[in-house]
């Protein structure tokens, strides 16, 4: 392991990337820090599976009976779901972004921001024959994964339009965040916000309070702010999502019945998992031919009380 980031990235002082393989020989790359922090990123998915802080406290949920066997997508982590969020039409659950290899990518084209003291990697996925006989586009989408020094982990999509025409799509980030126990947790920054209910037909409500659950839970906060906290009161954590260029919030937790259908998910494991997404999933992004998208998902932890 080096002391610094190199490989298709601008050296960072005092942080390493490792690259390492899976038992399928599909490459994964460890980002840390001197001061502790770090993440894991495969490229089955183009997919965050860790989030470490510097006393190597996991932040992120991973299932124990997750499927590491592509084109089976990974339970857990932050798949990135495209080009669609949900079912619609002939596309498959959630798109087929989350179960493609990704590649890395050496010389990205510029992207604005300072990463001098970031330990980042760049993933690419193009579409293929096989995407474009059931989504007939082509794309390219770059992932900019970065790690601050401060345990600060952040997620940079940039979707170009490569087609002769235009195209549309939605995208999640299905954040799976490792909680206490569901019945301990609250989310704020939803108050006053419209949301459709995916257990009621999409029918539209009024979120009035924090976000406490009691039970199943699958909505999207339409047209949200760019801040979401998600407070765990026993583990006296507060994640902190902030997000550019997705429009909406994504909550779900599937409880107990839900749960004992998900074959790659325990029983129990729901108590201890809550995905809150950064998504643009209400309005899909149209692009027309040249044009590009970008957003960006940030995710921090702070101490609370």
């Amino acid at each position: 392991m080096s002391n610094s980031a190199t490989e298709g990235n601008k050296k960072v002082a005092s942080a390493s990337i490792e690259h390492v393989k899976d038992r399928n020989g599909i490459d994964r790359v460890i980002l840390r820090h001197h001061r502790g922090p770090s993440v894991l990123v495969t490229l089955h998915g183009g997919q965050v599976l860790s989030w470490k802080t510097e006393r190597g406290e996991e932040l992120l949920f991973l299932s124990k009976k997750a499927i590491f066997n592509p084109p089976t997508p990974v339970r857990g982590g932050i798949p990135i779901c495209f080009p669609q969020f949900g079912n619609r039409g002939t596309l498959e659950q959630h798109g087929f972004a989350r179960k493609k290899i990704w590649v890395f990518e050496q010389s990205p084209p510029p992207l604005s921001g300072d990463f001098n003291e970031k330990a980042y990697i760049d993933m690419l996925l193009k579409s293929s024959e096989d995407d474009t006989k059931t989504w007939p586009h082509s794309f390219e989408f770059r992932l900019r994964v970065s790690l601050a020094p401060d345990g600060c982990l952040t997620l940079i999509s940039r979707i170009r339009n490569i087609d002769g025409k235009p195209f549309s799509f939605s995208i999640a980030y299905h954040t799976y965040l490792s909680i206490s126990d569901i019945s301990e947790v609250r989310v704020e920054g939803l108050e006053t916000l419209h949301y459709l209910d995916n257990l009621l037909e999409k029918e539209r409500f009024t979120q009035r309070d924090a976000l406490t659950f009691e039970s199943e839970v699958d909505r999207v906060y339409i047209d949200s702010s760019d801040m979401v906290a998600v407070l765990d009161h026993e583990k006296k954590r507060t994640f902190v999502i902030r997000k550019e260029g997705l429009p909406d919030v994504v909550v779900w937790n599937p409880w107990d019945k839900k749960s004992k259908s998900i074959v790659d998910l325990g029983d129990e494991e729901y108590k201890h998992m809550l995905c809150v997404d950064g998504a643009s999933v209400e309005k899909p992004i149209t692009l027309k031919p040249g044009e590009e998208w970008t957003g960006r998902l940030e995710l921090s932890v702070l101490p609370s009380s």
